[in-house]
């Protein structure tokens, strides 16, 4: 029987996030075909074994019964890592470049891959060069901001119209992120966004609709059904992801015309494919409402696997279930990682 190692928390601000989705994807595993090893990482970074109940995993309660190992004993804990690691050390090619490493077999994209789509603004780039359309951006760094905040918020006014959203460039699950609608709400958010990452982005607002996708396999990839999101909030932030009681609405398939729901499905296959995807992702669009205009947001490496999030769901409502979902996960992670290690070497 396989040993599954389902790696949760982290040192990134999404460590409650990852908690969160960690003990649904725990509890969704065939236990007759794999051995759930549970290793979490504390805020701090300190490496650990738990063996309790996974429902001490979303309160934080799992550290106190949980045991410290040290990276070196992985290898010797599982034989495949599935990290459900959410942001900065988890979800930006870090840890993936510490399995390739220690030549473990892991689900979920490769270390260029994952640190390509963490980075905002590094993902629009590729599409921009693969020709996939998104909206217009303006980057910022965090150590001008105390030199030349008044020159850079002219700048960014020079480029985009207000409202505008500010995002740090290298963190998900909205958390930093800022909607600005005038030169002192942008340099709060500016300072805001500083907190979490040196490279800011700064992306014109597009009055949308917020759908996304999910995306399996490698090098022939297979899209879900497309999803749509209605946060009765004024965006979808941190609370509408993860507060039942937000009022989030979220619709599987999205009400759309056929046309713009299967140009969603293209463009995301392609964009999987530009930023050379592997094992699954989401995809994240926004749909004008003035003009039907579709463009790609972000590609999430690691998406939520809550019972709020939106992943699981969509392919779900494609017959693949929760628990197929993670098999065909697995499957493609030893997929990747077989046919890596049986290339022949050129001469």
């Amino acid at each position: 029987m396989k040993r599954i190692g389902i790696i949760f928390g982290g040192r990134s601000g999404e460590h409650e996030v990852s908690l969160l989705s960690a003990a649904s994807v725990i509890e969704a595993i065939d236990r007759h075909k794999f051995e759930v090893v549970m290793i979490g990482i504390t805020k701090s970074g300190q490496w650990k074994l738990y063996e309790g109940d996974s429902s001490a995993i979303p309160c934080g309660a799992w550290e106190c019964a949980a045991e410290d190992i040290s990276v070196a004993q992985l290898p010797s804990l599982a034989d495949f890592m599935f990290p459900v690691l959410h942001g900065p050390y988890g979800e930006d090619g870090t840890i993936q470049g510490l399995f390739e490493m220690l030549d473990l077999p892991y689900a979920g994209c490769g270390v260029l891959s994952s640190a390509l789509c963490m980075d905002k603004v590094s993902a629009k780039k590729i599409f921009e060069e693969a020709g996939l359309p998104t909206s217009r951006y303006k980057l910022v760094y965090s150590e001008d901001l105390d030199t030349r905040m008044d020159e850079i918020i002219a700048e960014i006014e020079a480029e985009l119209p207000y409202a505008m959203f500010v995002k740090p460039s290298n963190m998900g699950s909205s958390v930093g992120i800022s909607k600005v609608r005038n030169g002192e709400e942008l340099r709060e958010a500016l300072l805001l966004a500083a907190q979490y990452d040196r490279r800011i982005i700064i992306e014109e607002g597009i009055h949308c609709r917020e759908v996304e996708t999910g995306v399996i396999g490698n090098h022939r990839p297979e899209v879900a059904a497309v999803g749509e999101i209605c946060a009765k909030l004024d965006f979808y932030d941190y609370t509408a992801k993860y507060t039942e009681d937000a009022g989030t609405e979220i619709t599987v398939p999205a009400r759309l015309p056929k046309l713009t729901y299967e140009k969603i499905r293209s463009l995301a296959k392609e964009a999987y494919r530009a930023c050379d995807c592997s094992g699954f992702a989401r995809i994240d669009f926004f749909v004008d409402k003035n003009t039907g205009e579709v463009y790609i947001n972000e590609i999430n490496t690691i998406p939520g696997f809550t019972k709020y999030s939106m992943f699981p769901v969509m392919w779900n409502e494609m017959g693949v279930g929760f628990t197929e979902l993670i098999e065909r996960i697995v499957e493609f992670g030893y997929e990747r990682y077989y046919a890596k290690n049986n290339r022949q070497t050129v001469r």
